[in-house]
């Protein structure tokens, strides 16, 4: 009976429904890859700057959106056809707003998850500087005009596509581009503060989460399923009257190439990172991960299975490199390493395709690949310097240096990510209880003796010993006292840390400053209690200091003097 049914429904049916259920939910994988994006980039920037990173994110989708459906589709037809042979029609402009129902998702919308991810890209090579005004300027210029020229060369039909240049998910087109954009805008706006010495030596800036950078590449590498296995947009074709597979015909390879791509990127960063630093660095292979996506996602359609390997591994392998060579040796600040995890991972891919191509090499693809990385750059760098070198000459291009240092979440936004990140008011020895004194309850002097001159014992000590201490404290009879979250150096040896395979010193180690004033008691028996409960006889046990005070005020009553402590 099902089959009697299924035989009287029209097959173009079939394959319309199905195309169109298949590339809504491809495009919705695409759009939760900002997610990804937002965690990726605000992991490795510094904490006073992680709301301006989401900010900037959420910006991008929403700015760009608007950009790209009022502009930035249009252009890319009109680029397309007046650069392939056809003709400028105005009404290109508005087709958009009465296309069919079924074209806002096969045309439209597909469209503008992948220009939103070619904009979000270049946000985290300009991190901890941009100015906000500057960074949605240019989303706008790139989501309305520069990304769809990109596009009208290529995937629309223009003189790219008529010499023979294959990129099939955007590995250039998309992230290619996004990451010379990148390298072009940390280029004209200049590198973060102190991230250079005057003599020329590199300073390393880490960024304030590794959890969450690699929490975002999972994400990222999730909804790439999305970008690469869903560029295979059509389920079903209708050949002959009959049902056939569509670009699915090739879903089987593209998902082959895109497991395998991010494997092989995260082993060859590993690889790369061990023999510049020998160490394996975490960045670096989510990083790497990323950049073997990357380096397969314009051939992932006509890539062999042991291409679709190598090219991963040496785009992850030319990370640490690249990244060392542009930081190094240009002095370019990419803060998120977009260039050598997009630009040139993009790059190497789309050359590599004549060699790793499933039918052999090809000179004259070879030809049409090298020529349209050649437009496709000289493009990106001419538009990218031309928007910020306006904003650069109008002194809009990055903050203020007071700004920069203050961190762009306050200076931006007036807003703290971590409102109470190392505040005092967050107990650090989880909240333990004091000890009772003889008469039941913690007395705020400590016991009264008439005429005791009033001290202050001040100890920077361990955090993990703040229990203990207070513990010891209440004891003697003196719970009162109040802590702070300090950081500083003394005896204890500075310790060595490494951010994306490059190393700095830790030389300020995290304390807390315990203040006790006493009027009743010995401070000499307070340091002593703190000494006892605070040691362990290695460096950086702290120090304990007695000062003398020379009056007390209470608030509530008035009282001076002893009384008032």
């Amino acid at each position: 009976m099902t089959a009697g049914v299924l035989a009287t429904v029209d097959p173009t049916v079939i394959a319309e429904g199905v195309n169109l259920m298949w590339v809504a939910l491809v495009c919705f994988l695409i759009f939760f890859m900002h997610a990804g994006f937002a965690m990726l980039e605000a992991g490795q920037v510094r904490a006073k700057n992680v709301a301006n990173q989401l900010t900037k994110n959420l910006l991008t989708w929403s700015v760009g959106i608007l950009a790209y459906f009022f502009l930035g589709f249009a252009i890319e037809g009109v680029i397309g056809s007046l650069t392939g042979g056809g003709g400028f029609s105005a009404g290109a402009f508005t087709d958009v707003m009465t296309a069919a129902d079924g074209d806002w998702i096969n045309s439209w919308l597909f469209g503008a998850v992948f220009a939103m991810t070619a904009a979000t890209i270049v946000s985290g090579a300009v991190a901890g500087r941009a100015k906000l005004r500057a960074y949605v300027g240019y989303t706008i210029a790139l989501s309305a005009v520069i990304y769809p020229v990109v596009v009208g060369f290529t995937w629309g039909g223009g003189i790219l596509a008529g010499l023979g240049f294959t990129d099939f998910a955007g590995g250039m087109i998309v992230h290619g581009m996004g990451g010379i954009a990148g390298l072009t805008a940390a280029y004209v706006i200049g590198p973060r503060m102190d991230r250079y010495a005057e003599d020329g030596t590199t300073n390393v800036i880490p960024g304030h989460s590794m959890t969450f950078a690699v929490l975002g590449t999972l994400v990222l590498a999730f909804g790439w399923y999305g970008f690469n296995v869903g560029t295979t947009a059509t389920v079903f074709a209708v050949d002959g009257g009959e049902l056939a597979l569509g670009g699915y015909a090739v879903v089987g390879r593209v998902a082959l190439a895109t497991t395998l791509g991010m494997a092989a990127g995260a082993v060859g960063a590993a690889i790369g990172s061990l023999y510049l630093t020998k160490k394996v660095d975490t960045l670096y292979v989510a990083n790497g991960l990323l950049a073997g996506l990357v380096g397969v996602t314009g051939i992932a359609d006509l890539v062999t299975w042991w291409g679709a390997i190598l090219v991963a591994l040496l785009a992850g392998l030319q990370l640490p490199l690249v990244f060392e060579f542009v930081s190094d040796r240009m002095k370019i600040d990419d803060v998120c390493a977009v260039f050598p995890v997009h630009g040139s991972a993009g790059v190497l891919g789309v050359l590599a395709l004549p060699f790793v191509h499933v039918d052999g090499f090809s000179a004259s693809l070879l030809v049409s690949q090298v020529i349209g990385v050649a437009v496709i750059t000289v493009w990106t760098v001419l538009a990218t310097a031309a928007v910020f070198g306006a904003f650069k000459a109008l002194g809009q291009a990055r903050v203020t240096p007071e700004h920069e240092r203050d961190g762009l979440d306050v200076s931006e936004h007036g807003v703290e990510t971590y409102p109470e990140f190392g505040k005092p008011t967050v107990a650090t020895d989880g909240g333990a209880s004091v000890v009772d004194t003889t008469d039941g309850s913690p007395r705020a002097d400590g016991g009264e003796e008439a005429g005791t001159e009033i001290k202050m014992v001040t100890a920077i000590v361990r955090p993990d010993k703040l229990g203990d201490i207070k513990t010891s404290l209440a004891e003697i009879g003196a719970p009162s006292l109040t802590v702070t979250n300090v950081s500083g150096r003394g005896s204890q040896p500075a310790k060595t840390g490494q951010w994306r395979g490059e190393e700095f010193t830790v030389d300020l180690h995290q304390k807390v400053k315990i203040d006790i004033v006493v009027a009743d008691i010995p401070a000499d028996e307070v340091a002593e209690a703190i000494r006892g409960a605070a040691a362990t006889g290695e460096p950086g046990d702290g120090k304990v200091f007695i000062l003398p005070v020379e009056d007390a005020l209470q608030v509530r009553t008035g009282e001076t003097g002893p009384e008032a402590v």
